[in-house]
């Protein structure tokens, strides 16, 4: 099997070549204000359109490594898909702003394709858990554990960080994917596109009968994703970038000039649609 990198890659020099190579107007790194937050957990890199794509950072050292650097600086002016070149990169720094750019790329194709993704307010990404099923979750969300003990549902997280191991109120964190097997829906963050653990969740968790992806860097092209047996994607759609730009750089919550946004199979109407109606 392709590797999910590679197969960006490819998509991202379509979408370049349709879209006459963007270029990136600037990265944005969150204000040492929002250090706890999480809005000071992403990256945002914008280009020249106004197109925006997210990176997590608070990953292998990530966040140190951008504010030690001066790419920030560097990367203005470049050709987006040369930075998507780091996807598949081990350099962390390389990784994250190539996975930006992957985002960016694919925000980019949406708007100029004239299609929006549609707007949602579910933040379980539509799992929907009902009593008595096994809710798997591939990163621990906090604000939506209560949402799955409400629903009568059992919980079992899947995590990296071996302090958070153990039973907690309300559900259980695990190192060890295979504990997801017997999960009826599975929720995970889009961490595990940085992390290289996709396809080991997706095959912990092939007898699930619904897996979703969900995040702020969930921004991509979801093809790749549907084709290897995921069923929703839910992203972050920056809608006022002045407003956002403003808000991120100053240190100031910066949702309310976004749209969450989901997507299904058979609700999208695929990549190579999308690149013929790009203008």
């Amino acid at each position: 099997m392709r590797s999910i990198a590679d197969i960006y890659l490819e998509m991202a020099e379509q979408i370049s070549a349709r879209l006459h190579s963007p270029r990136v107007k600037a990265l944005h790194l969150p204000s040492g204000e929002l250090a706890e937050g999480i809005d000071a957990e992403f990256c945002a890199l914008e280009l020249e359109d106004g197109s925006v794509g997210f990176s997590f950072i608070r990953i292998n050292d990530t966040e140190r490594l951008l504010r030690a650097s001066d790419v920030a600086d560097g990367c203005r002016g470049m050709l987006a898909l040369d930075l998507t070149r780091g996807y598949p990169k081990d350099d962390p720094v390389a990784k994250a702003l190539g996975f930006a750019a992957i985002n960016a790329l694919s925000q980019s194709l949406f708007s100029h394709a004239g299609w929006f993704p549609p707007s949602t307010g579910d933040a379980l990404g539509q799992i929907e858990p009902r009593s008595g099923e096994h809710i798997g979750m591939i990163g621990l969300f906090r604000p939506l554990v209560g949402r799955v003990a409400e629903a009568g549902a059992r919980l079992t997280v899947l995590e990296l960080r071996s302090d958070l191991a153990g039973q907690h109120e309300g559900f259980r964190v695990t190192l060890i994917p295979g504990d997801l097997a017997d999960c009826e829906k599975v929720l995970s963050t889009c961490t595990v596109m940085l992390n290289d653990t996709l396809d080991a969740v997706l095959d912990a968790c092939r007898d699930a009968r619904y897996f979703s992806i969900i995040g702020p860097t969930a921004g991509c092209i979801p093809d790749p994703l549907f084709e290897r047996g995921v069923d929703h994607l839910g992203g972050r759609r920056v809608v006022d970038v002045e407003g956002f730009r403003s808000a991120f750089c100053e240190g100031r919550k910066w949702g309310a000039f976004t749209s969450k946004y989901g997507l299904a199979r058979g609700q999208y109407p695929g990549f190579e649609e999308l690149l013929k109606r790009a203008r």
